[in-house]
This record gives structure tokens, C-alpha cells and sequence, in this order.
């Protein structure tokens, strides 16, 4: 068995940073909190692009439900801890990896020592996982650390960056202002996306019920979503130009083969973002008749 060569290993990274930058992103420290759908292919592709250090949160065991989406998901992984599974692939690639483990998930006494040292917050926490997403986003606030969210939506990729300089992330979702989860996850569906370039695909709309905490999921987009995510880590750990903060925000659909940038002042007060909350309350009302028909 050969020795590791960290140099070697990611050489062929080179020319799109210099050998000084790469020297950077191996001393370089992101925390991942959630290993499922996208944040195990987030710290999988981050480690490949050589950054050396990581924090990684997860305390949730894989089924075979997650086979179609997450990277560590196999018939041999059934029943491990997702934290467990990852960390020996992060290490498979690069065995001098630093990687400190929150396998109880994300919370709130254990927060700042999760945040500890940390360059960039990567998010990939679940959907629905709103108060760690909260808490965690206004511990990043607090401290100054920018955060990228890539989200899977339809077959394609959406992207937001909050960071010093940027609107707020309570500011832009309005989730203090929500009644029921529902709602709240419906602002963060048009947050995410507020081109919703994925409307208008899905092919079966029963399948989409926020109330059960469901909806349709694809490898696809977890892989478009990490490509774009490290793209956006990168230019934050070397402080390179071009990274929009919110209320810009970015989608890509592979499925109609499209790409649109928005931004939105105001948040989730601006009146194309209300009148986008407004047309998917509709679609999902039409979705549940055709349910109940």
C-alpha cells in the first residue's frame, strides 16, 4: 500500500487554485451539520477539493428509503450512524483528515463548540429540521461565519449565501411571522427558489405533502447541489470575488436545461416573493383535491 501524499492526492486541483491556495483549503475548517441527502455528498466533494478540516453533525442511522439520494446509503451501511459511515469515507480519501464528530446532531448546548474554529457552515440539514436550522443560522450570525445552502428542489439546484454584509436569514424567511410548519415550509421552499423553475414538472403532485413531512428526491440534484455549494466554499475560504449574499439567490434546473439569478429586497416581504408563496399554496391545494379524488 502506497503512503499518503497530500500534495499529490489533489494536484490535479491545481491551475484552478494556486499550490498556496491549496495550502489554504488543507488548513481550512467547514462544518456540515447534516449527513444525509446533500451534506454527505457536500463533505465528500469538499474533502476531494482538499480541504483538511472539518465538523460534521448527524445522530440519524441510514434506511433503505435514503438508497435513491445519499451518498453513504448501501445495503452493508444499513442501520449505521450516518456520522460514522461518512467519516470513514472522508478518510478514505484523505486518511490526515481532521475531523471532529457531533454524532448527537446539532444542538443547542453543543452549538458553539460546533462552530468552534469553523471557516464556512455548510448546510445540510433535513428540509424540515427548522429550529436546528434557525439556531444554528443565527449562532453563524453571530460569529460572523458565512453560511452556503444548496438545496435539491425538483431536478436541479438552488443556492443562498448568508454572511456578514448580507440580508439576515430570519430577515429574508420571515419564519417568526409562521403559523404552522406549513407555511414555514413553504417560505423556505420560495426562499430557496424564488424562480421555482421546478414548478410545473412534478409528475405526481400527490407524492409532495408537507403536512407528513414528504416529498419527492433525487440523487441528480444532491450532486448538482454539492458541486455548486464547493464552488461557493471555495471563493469564501479564499476570499475570492464573485460570492452574492442574500437577498441574491441563484437556481439551476437541469431538468428544462435553465439557469436564473434573483434578488429579492426585502425578503419575504417583496411582492414577487408573496405573490410565489401565493401560487404554490394553490398548486398544493390543486395537488390535495386531486388526492382526495
Amino acid at each position: 500500500m502506497r503512503a499518503f501524499d497530500y500534495d499529490k492526492a489533489f494536484s490535479r486541483n491545481i491551475g484552478w487554485v494556486t499550490e498556496a491556495e491549496q495550502a489554504r483549503l488543507r488548513t481550512s475548517r467547514a462544518a456540515i451539520g447534516g449527513l444525509g441527502g446533500v451534506g454527505g455528498v457536500h463533505l465528500l466533494t469538499l474533502a476531494r477539493m482538499g480541504v483538511g478540516r472539518f465538523t460534521i453533525a448527524d445522530l440519524d442511522s441510514f434506511d433503505i428509503v435514503n438508497f435513491n439520494r445519499q451518498v453513504g446509503a448501501r445495503v452493508g451501511t444499513l442501520g449505521r450512524p450516518k456520522i460514522d459511515v461518512l467519516a470513514e469515507m472522508a478518510r478514505d480519501i484523505n486518511p490526515e483528515i481532521d475531523l471532529r464528530v457531533f454524532p448527537a446532531g446539532i444542538q443547542g448546548d453543543t452549538l458553539d463548540g460546533f462552530l468552534d474554529g469553523v471557516d464556512v457552515y455548510v448546510d445540510g440539514l433535513d428540509f424540515f429540521a427548522f429550529d436546528a436550522r434557525r439556531a444554528t443560522f443565527a449562532a453563524c450570525e453571530r460569529k460572523g461565519i458565512p453560511v452556503v445552502t444548496a438545496a435539491p428542489l425538483g431536478l436541479g439546484a438552488a443556492l443562498l449565501v448568508f454572511g456578514p454584509g448580507g440580508m439576515p436569514f430570519e430577515e429574508y424567511f420571515g419564519f417568526a411571522e409562521c403559523e404552522s410548519e406549513i407555511e414555514m415550509a413553504i417560505r423556505f421552499m420560495v426562499g430557496l427558489s424564488p424562480a421555482m423553475l421546478q414548478r410545473g414538472y412534478v409528475a405526481d403532485m400527490s407524492r409532495v405533502r408537507l403536512a407528513e413531512r414528504l416529498g419527492p428526491s433525487c440523487i441528480a440534484a444532491c450532486q448538482l447541489c454539492a458541486g455548486v455549494a464547493a464552488v461557493e466554499v471555495l471563493k469564501l475560504l479564499l476570499k475570492r470575488n464573485g460570492v452574492k449574499l442574500a437577498p441574491w439567490a441563484s437556481q439551476f434546473d437541469a431538468y428544462r436545461m435553465r439557469y436564473a439569478k434573483t434578488w429579492r429586497p426585502w425578503g419575504h416581504r417583496n411582492p414577487l416573493q408573496r405573490l410565489m408563496v401565493f401560487l404554490v399554496n394553490a398548486q398544493l391545494a390543486r395537488g390535495a383535491v386531486k388526492t382526495e379524488r
